[in-house]
């Protein structure tokens, strides 16, 4: 709710002496004037009312994730040696969980205890900013301008109106007409894009960058919600003591290329040789993702469908991204990623969620795709139906969905999808979004999200839609 202002206008009038009859006659005039022996306070602004709480079901204990692999270490910047991490994923082929990740079963409200692991700013990011009315000089925020003092510097009145001599231990106060102002709506600041081992991911202007909460919301994006799944609920498919989520490895320029033989999309793969290390970390899971940044030349190097062999990897497929440039992939193809996107940039990191903040879009995985994709996506799903998502759609919490009951790493997680949203990357469970694999998640801070129900979100609208 905006604040109505309220305006008040004072202007200096000359003294002069008047009758008993003219006073008499002025007190009539004076309808806007109150004759007080104190000025009136200023008006409180009224408290905004509540904002509307989606409710969904409340959070359930941890473990019903797609499988339950072992937790390990999965992240680390790699001189000579990798670290190993599992994670869990969809088989991007049938579109089914590799496990029993289901949506949780309980009913109820998001958790309303006060957990101050991370403090991130409240409320939504864009603010209302207090107006002020250049033409009076009134404060906006509620407060009524009023004006004091006797006439040698009081009210202007109007013309031909007689004027009342106020002895000078007393006081003309203007009687404030309430007037409503809008306040107008800040533009959300720019933030830094996200970097990663001295790389920034990707230029300000990427699309994984966007700030899309003013974006206006799609045609059919109730459409394209129903078919995701409206009383379905949000999951953080990463956690579990670094069990879940897609692990990565930062690499130094000098790392040894090793050489890469494609077994099923070579002919929509970027040829090798790739510098990721044998001990570089696979998700576990029939996906079993690598992905590797490399310092220097900030380059990302992504495989699907991994094993080490010998001195080198066999991988269904294989993506590089320039992280200085926005060039998409060429049109059609696949990438480490169903949709032809990058993983990386996607991912939810706990580093940027200590941090306070996530400044770029999250990946996250829906039941069935379109045969058709948009940018920054490149390639296309399953589904001939129009009602199902493109590749690359994007999808915003809704800005009157309430946010503060939540708390710690699950209220940063909200407040980006508020801002930079979520992207349609691959078909699996609906509502999954992925992470990075690292043990120092906590995963009843997590668990609050599966109250965040699908009704919560909207699509922003689509750019042009592209087709095979």
């Amino acid at each position: 709710m905006i604040d109505h202002q309220r305006r008040g206008s004072s202007r200096p009038a000359s003294r002069r002496r008047a009758s008993i009859a003219a006073m008499l006659l002025a007190a009539f005039a004076l309808a806007g004037c109150a004759r007080s022996s104190s000025p009136i306070p200023a008006a409180s602004p009224q408290p905004r009312p509540p904002v509307a709480t989606m409710n969904g079901s409340p959070p359930l204990s941890d473990g019903d994730h797609a499988s339950s692999p072992p937790a390990r270490n999965s992240i680390g910047v790699l001189d000579s040696g990798g670290a190993t991490a599992p994670a869990v994923s969809v088989d991007r082929g049938s579109g089914a969980a590799s496990g029993s990740g289901a949506g949780p079963a309980a009913t109820g409200g998001p958790p309303t205890s006060a957990k101050n692991t991370i403090s991130p700013g409240t409320g939504d990011t864009r603010s209302l900013a207090p107006a002020i009315a250049p033409d009076t000089g009134a404060v906006g925020g509620g407060d009524a301008a009023s004006t004091t003092g006797d006439l040698s510097g009081g009210l202007a009145l109007p013309a031909g109106t007689p004027v009342l001599s106020i002895p000078r231990n007393e006081t003309i106060v203007a009687v404030a007409t309430p007037t409503a102002t809008i306040a107008p709506t800040a533009t959300p600041s720019a933030a830094a894009p996200p970097s990663l081992g001295g790389c920034q991911m990707f230029p300000a202007n990427n699309l994984w960058n966007q700030d899309i909460s003013r974006i206006p919301v799609d045609t059919n994006s109730a459409t394209y919600i129903g078919s995701i799944g409206a009383s379905g609920f949000l999951h953080a498919d990463f956690g579990g003591g670094g069990a879940y989520g897609i692990p990565y490895v930062v690499v130094p320029q000098s790392q040894p290329l090793v050489p890469i033989n494609f077994t099923a999309y070579g002919d929509e793969s970027d040829p090798g040789p790739y510098p990721i290390p044998l001990t570089a970390p696979v998700e576990q899971g029939s996906d079993a993702h690598v992905l590797a940044l490399q310092q220097g030349t900030c380059k990302l190097f992504e495989m699907f469908g991994t094993q080490a062999t010998g001195g080198g990897w066999n991988a269904a497929s294989g993506a590089i991204f320039d992280l200085a440039s926005n060039a998409l992939r060429p049109q059609s193809w696949t990438s480490a990623d169903a949709a032809g996107l990058p993983i990386l940039p996607g991912l939810v990191r706990y580093d940027e969620v200590q941090a306070g903040h996530i400044n770029h879009a999250v990946r996250f995985t829906v039941n069935t795709v379109q045969r058709a994709w948009i940018d920054p996506a490149t390639h296309y799903g399953t589904s001939t139906s129009a009602a199902r998502p493109p590749y690359g759609a994007k999808l915003r919490l809704k800005a009157n969905f309430d946010v503060t009951p939540y708390h710690g790493e699950a209220r940063v997680v909200l407040d980006a999808l508020k801002t930079y949203g979520m992207i349609v990357a691959d078909q699996g469970s609906s509502w999954f979004i992925t992470g990075a694999a690292d043990p120092r998640w906590d995963d009843n801070d997590l668990n609050q999200l599966k109250a965040v129900p699908g009704s919560a979100f909207e699509v922003v609208q689509l750019s042009t839609i592209h087709y095979p």
